[in-house]
C-alpha cells in the first residue's frame, strides 16, 4: 500500500484556463505535522529539553538559571505560528474575475469574488487541500515543453506526481514518436529514463488521431503526503515517488491519452462531468451529491474512486476505462521504504539475497518480500477477492488469436498446479522448461496477487508446520471464517488447532501436522483444504530438515591412527611413540573439558547434537568419571613386536596423502568440530568424510561420497533443495541419515 497517499486528482487545460474535473476522495486532507512546543515564558532550565539547548547555547556556554523579563505587553498573536490553511486561503493572492465550467466551456454560474482575508466557506466546489481549485489546476497543468514526461511537484507538505499530456499545436490528438535522448547530468531521478518513454508507437505518420474542440491538456495526479526524509535512508523517498509514479500514474496516463487520441475519451468525460457539477450547482446542491451523481454517470470517476480505495488498502484494483480492463496495484509493502532499518529488521530477517531476488524482475524487488523462486517450490493458488471467473481475461474475445495458445497453456498450468507439486513436477507434467515456461508463468500469477509461492506441502499432510509470531487479521474474525467455512464434526476448532501445532513443535518425533492434528487417513482431504485456508491467510509456516556434518572426537582418532600406521610403516618404526602422544592428546583434550563443564557446558556442548547423540552424550557427561571413560570407549590398537597392528584397517593412506596439506593446522585436533562447508571441504575434513563410510554397505557410501550428497550438508539447504539437487528420493535420504546418524546434526528451520 501506499500509506502517503492522500487523493487522485484529473485536472485539464483549455484555451480559457485550467480546472480540477474530478478528485477523491471528495475532501480530502493531509496529515497534521507535530510540531516542538514552544518554551513557556519566562524560561526556566527545566522547561528546556537537549534539542532547544543544543540550538541556544554554545558548548562554552556553563548552564546557569536563564530568567526573561515579562514582556510589557501580551505578546501578540501576529509573532505566533498559524498553519497556511487555518489562517487564510493558501491561494488568495490568486483570484481570476470569472468562473467557468470543469469542462473550460463557458459557465452560466454567476460570478464569485473573494475578499482576500476572509476565507471563503469551501463548499467541495473551489476549495482542496486549502487551495482553490483553479489555482490547484494552473499548477498542474505544465506549459507544453513539461508535458510528456514524468512531473513532481512538492508545495509544502503535499507530493504532486503524474505524467502530464497534451494535444498538438493544430488542437489533435494523435501518438507520438520515442524520444531518445543522450546522456544528461543533473539531478535527475535514477528511473529518468523511464519519463521520456513514448505513450504509443514510433512514428507519427499514418498514426490515427481525433480533433479535440477544447482540450489541450489534461493530468492524472497522485497526491501524497510529504514524506518526511530523515524517516528513511538516502534515496528511498525518490524510489519511492519511481515506484508510484512507473506503476500507477503512468500507466493510467497511457491507457487515457490512448483512448483520447482513438475515442476522443477523455474530453467527453470531461464535459459530462462539467455539465452534472454545473447542474448541482444551478441547484444548489451539497457538493458529495455532485460527487455521488458522478460515480453513477461517468467512466473515470468510479475508476479513480476503486484505484484509492485499493492502493489504500494495499490490494489489487480492478477498473474499467473505456471497456479496457485494467489490473493496478502497488508493491504490499512499498512503504517499509520510509521507515529505517531498524524498523526494517524485524520484516526482512527472511529476505533472499539480491541474486534470488533477480529471478523475480526489476519490478517485483522492491516492496513485495517474496521467497526464493526455486524449481523445489510450489504454488498456492488464491482466491479471486472481486468474484469474477479467474479465466475471463484468458477467453475473452479481447484475447489476441497469435496469444490464444498462450492462454491456454495458462489455463492447463492453473488446472495442474497444486501445493503438493513442486514447480519442477509441474513442468515435468506439461512439458514445460522450467527457466522459460514454468517461471514467468509463476511470476505472471504472483504478480497479478492471483497465486503466491510457498514450501511443497506433504501428500499426506507430513509435513511440520509452526505458526508466525502474529496473524495478519484478528483471530476473531478467523475463528469465525473458520466456523463458516468448516462444519464437519470431525474438525476441531481453530483454536483447537493452533495450540496443538504449537504444542507439537516441543515434540521429537511425530511432529508433523498428519501425527499431531489429522490422525487419521480418511480426514486428509478435508485437512488438505484446512491447511490451504490457513496457508492463504499465512497462518502457517513450514519448518524444514537441514543436515550439518560433525567430525566426532572417535572419527578423528581414528584417521589420526590411520595416519600414525601409514607413518610407521614408510618409516619401519615402531609408532609405540606416536600412539602414546596421542593418547596424552586426548588426556589434556578430557581434562580441559571437564575444567569447562566445571564453570559451563562442556567443550562439545556448544555443538546442537541430533536428539539421540545429544541424550546419550548427557548421560556419559552424567558421571564423575566421564573423562576416563570417554578415554576408554577410544580403542588404540597396539603394536607388536613387527610394528604391525592385530588388526588391518580397510583402508590405508598412501605415501602422497601422507603427504598432502592437512596435518598440523589449526583444525588438527580431537575435539569435536563441524564441517560448515562440505562442498569446500580442506584435505583434511576429506579425509573424515572418506572415513565416515568405513564398514558401511557399498550403495550407502557410494550414495554419499561418488554423488557427493554429502556437499549439501551444511544447514543451509533443506530437505527439498538436496532432493532436487542431489536427484534422489526421499527414502533414499533417510537411508543416508540412518547410517549415518553418528555423524549428521539434523534440525528444523524455515526456508
Amino acid at each position: 500500500m501506499a500509506e502517503t497517499l492522500l487523493a487522485i486528482l484529473l485536472v485539464t487545460s483549455s484555451a480559457k484556463g485550467s480546472n480540477l474535473i474530478y478528485r477523491w476522495p471528495p475532501s480530502p486532507t493531509s496529515s497534521p505535522r507535530l510540531n516542538r512546543a514552544r518554551a513557556p515564558e519566562p524560561l526556566h532550565p527545566y522547561d528546556l529539553d537537549n534539542p532547544w539547548r543544543a540550538s541556544n547555547f554554545s558548548d562554552g556556554t556553563p548552564e546557569v538559571n536563564i530568567h526573561t523579563p515579562t514582556p510589557t505587553r501580551p505578546m501578540e498573536n501576529d509573532s505566533l505560528y498559524q498553519k497556511a490553511d487555518t489562517a487564510r486561503d493558501r491561494s488568495a493572492s490568486f483570484s481570476r474575475p470569472t468562473s467557468r465550467s470543469a469542462s473550460g466551456r463557458n459557465s452560466p454560474v454567476t460570478n464569485r469574488s473573494y475578499h482576500h482575508e476572509t476565507p471563503p466557506v469551501d463548499d467541495g466546489y473551489t476549495h482542496v487541500f486549502g487551495y482553490s481549485t483553479e489555482f490547484l489546476a494552473s499548477l498542474l497543468c505544465p506549459q507544453r515543453l513539461m508535458c510528456h514526461q514524468k512531473f513532481e511537484l512538492l508545495v509544502d507538505d503535499l507530493a504532486f506526481i503524474g505524467h502530464p499530456v497534451c494535444a498538438e499545436p493544430g488542437g489533435g490528438w494523435q501518438f507520438r514518436p520515442e524520444k531518445t535522448r543522450p546522456g544528461f547530468r543533473g539531478r535527475e531521478s535514477r528511473n529518468s529514463h523511464s519519463d521520456e518513454r513514448s505513450l504509443s508507437g514510433s512514428s507519427p505518420i499514418e498514426q490515427p488521431s481525433t480533433k479535440s474542440s477544447w482540450l489541450h491538456t489534461f493530468h492524472f495526479v497522485m497526491v501524497l503526503d510529504l514524506p518526511d526524509p530523515s524517516s528513511s535512508a538516502s534515496g528511498n523517498v525518490a524510489k519511492y515517488f519511481d515506484i508510484i509514479y512507473e506503476q500507477i500514474a503512468f500507466t493510467v496516463a497511457a491507457v487515457l491519452y490512448h483512448e483520447q487520441t482513438l475515442f476522443n475519451f477523455v474530453e467527453e468525460e470531461c464535459d459530462a462531468l462539467g455539465t452534472l457539477e454545473n447542474s448541482c450547482l444551478s441547484r444548489g446542491e451539497p457538493f458529495i451529491n455532485f460527487m455521488t451523481q458522478a460515480l453513477e454517470g461517468s467512466s473515470i470517476a468510479p475508476a479513480m474512486k476503486l484505484l484509492y480505495e485499493a492502493i489504500k488498502s494495499s490490494s489489487m484494483a480492478y477498473i474499467t476505462l473505456n471497456n479496457i480492463p485494467m489490473e493496478l496495484q502497488l508493491p504490499p509493502f512499498l512503504d517499509t521504504l520510509l521507515r529505517n532499518e531498524e524498523e526494517n529488521q524485524g520484516d526482512f530477517a527472511n529476505h533472499s539475497d539480491d541474486e534470488e531476488l533477480q529471478m523475480w524482475g526489476e519490478e517485483m524487488q522492491v516492496g513485495w518480500r517474496l521467497p526464493m523462486l526455486a524449481p523445489w517450490k510450489s504454488l498456492l493458488l488464491l482466491d479471486n477477492d472481486n468474484g469474477l471467473d479467474p479465466y475471463m481475461n484468458l477467453r475473452g474475445p479481447h484475447v489476441n488469436p497469435d496469444d490464444r495458445a498462450l492462454a491456454e497453456g495458462l489455463i492447463r498450468f492453473l488446472e495442474t498446479a497444486t501445493v503438493t507439486l513442486s514447480l519442477a513436477d509441474i513442468g515435468s507434467l506439461l512439458d514445460w522448461d522450467i527457466d522459460t515456461h514454468v517461471f514467468p508463468a509463476v511470476r505472471w500469477l504472483v504478480h497479478h496477487r492471483r497465486a503466491k509461492v510457498v514450501d511443497l506441502v506433504h501428500p499426506g499432510l507430513k509435513t511440520v508446520f509452526t505458526l508466525p509470531a502474529k496473524f495478519e487479521q484478528p483471530i476473531s474474525e478467523l475463528v469465525s471464517e473458520f466456523e463458516n467455512e468448516f462444519s464437519h464434526p470431525s474438525i476441531p476448532p481453530l483454536p483447537k488447532i493452533l495450540a496443538t501445532i504449537s504444542a507439537s513443535i516441543a515434540k521429537q518425533r511425530e511432529n508433523h501436522f498428519f501425527a499431531s492434528v489429522v490422525q487419521s487417513k480418511e480426514l486428509i482431504p478435508m485437512y488438505h483444504d484446512v491447511v490451504l485456508w490457513m496457508l492463504k491467510r499465512d497462518m502457517l509456516i513450514t519448518l524444514h530438515l537441514r543436515i550439518r556434518i560433525v567430525a566426532t572426537q572417535e572419527l578423528k582418532v581414528r584417521v589420526r591412527l590411520a595416519r600414525e600406521r601409514a607413518l610407521s610403516r614408510r618409516t619401519g618404526g615402531r609408532g609405540r611413540s606416536g600412539r602414546s602422544g596421542l593418547r596424552q592428546e586426548l588426556e589434556f583434550d578430557e581434562m580441559s573439558g571437564s575444567e569447562m563443564s566445571s564453570q559451563g557446558p562442556s567443550g562439545i556442548a556448544w555443538l546442537s547434537l541430533s536428539p539421540r547423540s545429544a541424550h546419550r552424550y548427557s548421560r556419559r557427561m552424567s558421571s564423575t568419571e566421564s573423562a576416563r571413560s570417554l578415554i576408554s570407549e577410544l580403542i588404540i590398537p597396539e603394536t607388536d613386536e613387527e610394528g604391525e597392528t592385530d588388526e588391518e584397517p580397510k583402508g590405508e593412506e598412501s605415501t602422497s596423502d601422507i603427504e598432502d596439506d592437512g596435518w598440523d593446522t589449526p583444525e588438527d585436533h580431537l575435539r569435536p568440530s563441524m564441517i560448515t562447508d562440505p562442498g569446500m571441504a580442506t584435505p583434511l575434513q576429506r579425509r573424515w568424510l572418506t572415513a565416515m563410510s568405513e564398514g558401511k554397505e557399498d550403495h550407502i557410501a557410494r550414495r554419499l561420497n561418488t554423488t557427493r550428497i554429502n556437499q549439501y550438508f551444511d544447514g543451509k539447504k533443506t530437505d527439498d533443495e538436496i532432493l532436487f539437487r542431489a536427484e534422489i528420493t526421499r527414502k533414499q535420504l533417510r537411508e543416508v541419515l540412518h547410517h549415518y546418524e553418528e555423524y549428521l546434526q539434523t534440525f528444523l528451520h524455515p526456508s
